[in-house]
């Protein structure tokens, strides 16, 4: 009886183990595609080399920040992307004015104020972390197997990158490629801030300059558990 048993457990655990392995070598396999290496490799070179465009300009962001469904802020900005490539942002708008009212209103209307100013932020510098997206992250997407590719129906010259686990566990992250251009067009990302349960999904739109400089001209980030919703729109693009 005892052999019996261990044979059967034996033979679990061997069909456990090469069902493991298995898996294993299909995501190996789809991670060494030539085809979707390539396409991974376009998409890391044009991230580059619009970065690198995009030093040489200036430009102006609005912001609008919405708190369910009431627009609460707009928010203008001159845009630049400093040493290392990082947006850094100059406000072209007016002092605020002290809000109306007795000392604790006005200590109430100003937490609030700094409340969602403060979760907007937290919105956007999670945004900064997946767009453009990063080469190395891609890379070790690529490794690992949490790449797929697609087509776009109706677009023979558009392919799309679905990536899981790209930033954080779990998260997805949609890249759509004009690899006739050479050039993003649109991203899709669902993530999550601090925990899972707080919930960000991020919508970015791309758009081409005279030379051919790729840039994102509308971005609108969905905090579900705040319902904070923030649009930015860029636009006046000028060579510094």
């Amino acid at each position: 009886m005892k052999n019996t048993v261990r044979r059967i457990l034996s033979t679990t655990l061997l069909t456990l183990l090469g069902l493991w392995a298995g898996a294993e070598f299909i995501r190996f396999a789809a991670a060494q595609s030539p085809d979707l290496q390539q396409r991974v490799t376009e998409v890391k070179e044009s991230n580059a080399k619009n970065k690198q465009a995009l030093a040489s300009y200036t430009w102006n962001e609005q912001v609008t920040i919405s708190l369910k469904g009431e627009v609460k802020n707009v928010q203008h900005f001159q845009v630049r992307l400093g040493p290392d490539l990082t947006p850094q942002e100059a406000s072209l708008d007016a002092p605020p004015e002290p809000p109306s009212g007795g000392r604790l209103k006005k200590r109430i209307v100003a937490k609030k104020k700094e409340e969602y100013t403060d979760y907007g932020d937290q919105m956007k510098a999670l945004a900064q972390q997946y767009v453009p997206p990063e080469k190395d992250l891609l890379q070790k997407a690529l490794a690992q197997g949490n790449i797929v590719i697609g087509p776009t129906v109706g677009a023979p010259q558009v392919f799309q990158l679905v990536i899981h686990n790209y930033l954080k566990p779990n998260d997805s992250m949609t890249l759509v490629f004009d690899k006739t251009l050479k050039q993003l067009l649109r991203v899709q990302i669902a993530s999550y801030m601090d925990d899972p349960k707080d919930a960000m999904n991020l919508t970015v739109q791309f758009s081409r300059l005279p030379d051919g400089t790729n840039h994102v001209s509308n971005m609108v980030l969905d905090g579900a558990s705040k319902q904070m919703n923030i649009a930015i729109a860029n636009a006046n693009y000028q060579h510094v």
